[in-house]
């Protein structure tokens, strides 16, 4: 049986990548990843000889006995920190940020020869540094450890220590390809995680033909999760990989294009543009799209569904000393209405439910979390919604509910819900359930041959559930789907392995969640839901399946290490 250690835990100011106004900052991690350091060299092996000694720095950083077996520190090398480990009467050492929003490793959790992230749960093995569970896209550097006379001493490299993260080594198109021509090895159709890593992934398995990664974007890659908690963000600022970096390992482009129609039988993709494109091996990573909404007025200006950070930029300048009405208590919806709290003048949210978020975290997190809102001066109008929209010279001016109440609004966001983009494979044969998603098997194949399929677009295989198929939109998940699908491509089937897990921010506060909590019937909580310290567990049955957060880390990465080793969490071990 396993036991949650609750009496660990501190309690953390949590700072991830927040500014002291409590917003998530862009400029968190201002160094785009993959600016710096892809090719930072991986210190496990000795410096080849063309490196000059002064690239490296050694420092002792403490006795042999100051740390136990199973014990992290975070050490000093003069030009930078590491991370040292003691696992097995074993020392190494390695980056001591996480690479994905540059949380504190020492806080995390250290089991079976990896460590897992405190804030959003990424792995990374202890001996190689590599990533071994999402998000993020970026390993670690790690530094050469030896004993000395009972002292530990590291040997670091100094671009290493300073860039605190490496990108796996990684293959290039070996066939000379025209741009023009029409065929590529590799389809891939989105451009969020899943289609990034699966792209990512083939390179670094040594995948050397075409690649092509097709979004109805402006944009290269970016960090969408953030869109929401920092509106202000440019598509720069949120970048996941450089231009450059794509065009490095040959992952070609093509933005601004949406595909409209399938053919299995000849393997083409048609898009909007009249672009055709053959493909041997097809990945759909589409991503979802807003649910559509019935009210009178949809033609009425200054309304958005936030999608691009060109909405996001919208949406903050036009809320300045204005009245913003948020329909829909989504995470998105709710992280928007925290956001424009220090911008708007008002801001009025707009629910179906009684409580926001009560399917998702139950009804007691959902009101201390409400609680939060109110003393934040955001109203709420629950169990209500939206008959009409009104404008005055097309501009929205008041949203009218069905209630019969009229509130004023000079910019409205609607986050009440997303479905599937997959309209465009009505007529293809790729199997769809009744709402739309994609289903795919435990490789993310879909039943065409050569078509994979990722992210938040599928219903899929899900483990811990008997193999139930299951649709989880998390950012986290959406990497492993590009991953498994890579190495399906490639012949090498591999499970997915990992804990779903979510994080969302608001106030400068977040809540972490790990697991996959649908159907739950119990909530047990530990600690203190009015100051927004505790933990709740999700129960099915007698068998916990989700655990929820806010300042209570690392519990949650814990939690997940426990789940994803494969041990069930018993309800009267949290009782």
């Amino acid at each position: 049986e396993v036991k949650v250690e609750l009496s660990l835990l501190e309690k953390e100011k949590e700072v991830d990548g927040l500014s002291p106004n409590g917003k998530a900052s862009p400029f968190a991690d201002c160094r785009p990843n993959g600016a710096l350091g892809h090719g930072s060299d991986d210190d496990c092996t000795p410096p080849p000889l063309y490196h000059k000694p002064r690239d490296y720095v050694e420092a002792s950083v403490c006795h042999v006995k100051d740390l136990e077996n199973g014990q992290m520190r975070e050490v000093d090398l003069g030009s930078g920190r590491a991370l040292l480990i003691k696992e097995h009467g074993e020392f190494s050492a390695m980056a001591h940020k996480c690479p994905h929003y540059g949380a504190p490793l020492v806080k995390g959790v250290l089991s079976k020869g990896h460590v897992r992230c405190p804030w959003h749960g990424a792995c990374f093995n202890i001996a190689t540094g590599d990533l071994e569970d999402f998000p993020g896209l970026d390993s670690l550097p790690t530094f050469q450890v030896r004993v000395e006379k009972d002292k530990v001493i590291i040997r670091a490299n100094k671009q290493a220590l300073q860039s605190q993260k490496r990108s796996k080594p990684m293959a290039r198109c070996s066939a000379v390809i025209n741009s023009s021509t029409g065929f590529s090895h590799v389809l891939i159709i989105g451009s969020g995680p899943a289609g990034l890593v699966c792209a990512e992934t083939l390179r670094q398995e040594g995948f050397t033909d075409r690649i092509v990664m097709c979004t109805m974007d402006r944009h290269p890659p970016y960090d969408r999760p953030k869109l929401s908690k920092s509106l202000d963000s440019t598509a720069e600022q949120l970048r996941l990989r450089s231009m450059d970096f794509l065009q490095d390992y040959d992952i070609e482009l093509l933005t601004e294009k949406e595909a409209v129609a399938i053919d299995v039988k000849t393997r083409s993709v048609t898009f909007e543009d009249g672009l055709r494109m053959e493909y041997r091996k097809l990945f759909i990573a589409t991503g979802s799209k807003p649910k559509p909404m019935n009210y009178k007025g949809n033609d009425v200006r200054n309304v958005f569904h936030l999608q691009t950070p060109e909405d996001a930029n919208s949406i903050a300048r036009l809320a300045n000393n204005k009245n913003a009405v948020i329909v829909g208590t989504s995470f998105v919806g709710m992280e928007v209405a925290a956001a424009l709290t220090d911008k708007a003048h008002s801001v009025s949210v707009i629910g179906i439910e009684s409580v926001p978020f009560k399917k998702a975290l139950g009804e007691k997190v959902g009101k201390a979390i409400m609680k939060l809102f109110e003393v934040n001066r955001v109203k709420f109008y629950m169990l209500n919604e939206v008959s009409e929209m009104i404008g005055h010279h097309g501009q929205l001016k008041e949203v009218v509910l069905k209630s019969g109440k009229v509130l004023r609004a000079d910019v409205c966001v609607i986050g009440a819900g997303s479905i599937p983009a997959t309209g465009f494979l009505k007529q293809s044969g790729i199997h769809m359930d009744s709402k739309g998603f994609i289903t795919v098997n435990k490789m993310m194949q879909t039943n065409a041959d050569g078509v994979f399929a990722g992210g938040d677009v599928v219903i899929f295989p899900f483990p811990p559930r008997n193999n139930k198929k299951v649709n989880i939109p998390h950012w986290q998940m959406a990497h492993v789907h590009g991953r498994v699908a890579a190495l399906s491509m490639m012949g090498r089937a591999t499970e997915i392995k990992t804990v779903p897990y979510f994080w969302s921010a608001m106030f400068g506060k977040t809540i972490r969640y790990a697991g996959y909590g649908d159907g739950f019937d119990d909530v047990i909580i530990q600690g203190d839901l009015d100051e927004l310290r505790f933990v709740a567990f999700y129960a099915r049955s007698e068998e916990v399946v989700a655990v929820a957060s806010m300042n209570y880390d690392p519990i949650v990465s814990r939690v997940a290490e426990v789940l994803g080793s494969g041990k069930t969490i018993k309800k009267r071990d949290v009782e």
